[in-house]
């Protein structure tokens, strides 16, 4: 349970997000992907999380963000989602997620509230 907890408030200490600035040229829309098609009113919203994993936990950790990673990508919204781990610190990792709107990130939460609910309860559970 602390190393859900201390995921859940690195990422809730560390996690910023930002609206990219509207484009300055006269264009209405601009596609970046055959998938994602942006438009003067529709910014996609990105985030960038860090975390430093406990090294007796990384094994626990990598099983777990490889199975969020994937579900990430698959929901509706979702144009991004990379696990990037720091060269110079193997236990430092950063989170770059980057979605359609909010709604896409609200969606996103509450996934994850599902997933940690579930995780705890799989923890905690006697055999």
């Amino acid at each position: 349970m602390k190393f859900a907890t201390l995921l859940i408030a690195a990422a809730a200490v560390t996690t910023s997000a930002f609206t990219p600035h509207q484009p300055r040229s006269h264009s209405t829309s601009r596609s970046f992907s055959s998938r994602f098609t942006l438009s003067s009113s529709t910014m996609p919203i990105c985030i960038v999380v860090e975390a430093e994993i406990k090294e007796d936990r990384m094994d626990e950790f990598l099983d777990m963000i490889e199975k969020n990673a994937i579900g990430s990508r698959a929901e509706p919204g979702c144009i991004r989602f990379d696990v990037l781990q720091a060269e110079d610190a193997p236990n430092k990792f950063f989170f770059y997620e980057v979605y359609e709107n909010a709604e896409a990130i609200a969606h996103h939460k509450v996934r994850q509230i599902v997933d940690f609910v579930i995780y705890l309860l799989n923890r905690c559970r006697l055999e």
